[in-house]
């Protein structure tokens, strides 16, 4: 069995609760300021999760809800564009009011640099709104406690396909059975899975509680604080209250051994 020597983290959805009171509402003012009465409710951007990536998220939109609507132009073009715009609605949103990191997220992550572990990030978001988020919501260094930020378009196939994560342990040059995932989502457990990374610990949130998570390892509610423990929903009793090292430690020598 391989030591666990990385922790590879997901964002939207695991870091923070992005996608309905971040995503969502940038999106929304986009469509707003280009004069589009789209609007994406909590019930319809919950549907829109089982795409990943923005552009590819609002050109299922218009197949499914809006197969009527006519681009004045090229379609892709017109995608980023509104893309773009969202993008800089999101990273307003970061600085004010803010979002706040899920329980024990800070706290796991402080510990786990104390304790030697790489840090890594493998997102389908991109780069501006995972650096807004960290800076933000974690501290005004945070980007640099991360030894690789995957994000966007870096690979062109986005999770669940691996590619992400492939490119992500490329970059440290390290092996699979070394790292541990974090992920919220079922695209998320198939993308960590055909990377070829056993151990996977999920948070579920909201929007993703009723997916499939049977290639986890262990899923919990969320990362927990000490007078916020969390509960196990699937898996062995591998965490007692909080995600910790120790319990990072354990949850990998279940999955590798």
């Amino acid at each position: 069995m391989a030591d666990l020597e990385a922790l590879i983290f997901d964002v939207d959805g695991t870091l923070a609760d992005t996608e309905r009171d971040g995503h969502r509402v940038a999106f929304n003012r986009a469509f707003a300021d280009a004069g589009l009465d789209w609007d994406w409710t909590v019930e319809v951007y919950g549907d829109l999760l089982t795409v990943t990536g923005g552009k590819e998220r609002m050109k299922y939109f218009l197949e499914k809800y809006r197969p009527d609507f006519a681009v004045d132009g090229d379609l892709d073009e017109f995608v980023a564009g509104l893309h773009a715009a969202k993008t800089e609605h999101y990273k307003k949103l970061m600085a004010d009011p803010g979002l706040p990191l899920r329980p024990g997220v800070a706290r796991l992550l402080r510990e786990a640099r104390e304790a030697g572990l790489r840090l890594a990030i493998a997102t389908t978001t991109t780069p501006a709104n995972v650096t807004a988020l960290l800076k933000h919501s974690l501290a005004e260094d945070a980007e640099d406690w991360f030894e690789v930020i995957a994000a966007g378009d870096i690979v062109p196939a986005k999770k669940p396909a691996p590619d992400i994560y492939l490119w992500a342990m490329e970059q440290m040059n390290i092996a699979p059975d070394r790292c541990l995932a974090f992920e919220d989502s079922d695209n998320g457990v198939k993308s960590v899975a055909g990377a070829g990374i056993r151990s996977l610990l999920v948070t579920v949130n909201d929007y993703t509680r009723d997916h499939d998570f049977s290639g986890a390892t262990v899923v919990v509610d969320h990362l927990g604080e000490p007078e916020n423990p969390c509960s196990v929903i699937q898996g062995p009793p591998l965490v007692q209250g909080l995600v910790d090292v120790d319990a990072l430690k354990a949850i990998h020598e279940h999955a590798t051994s």
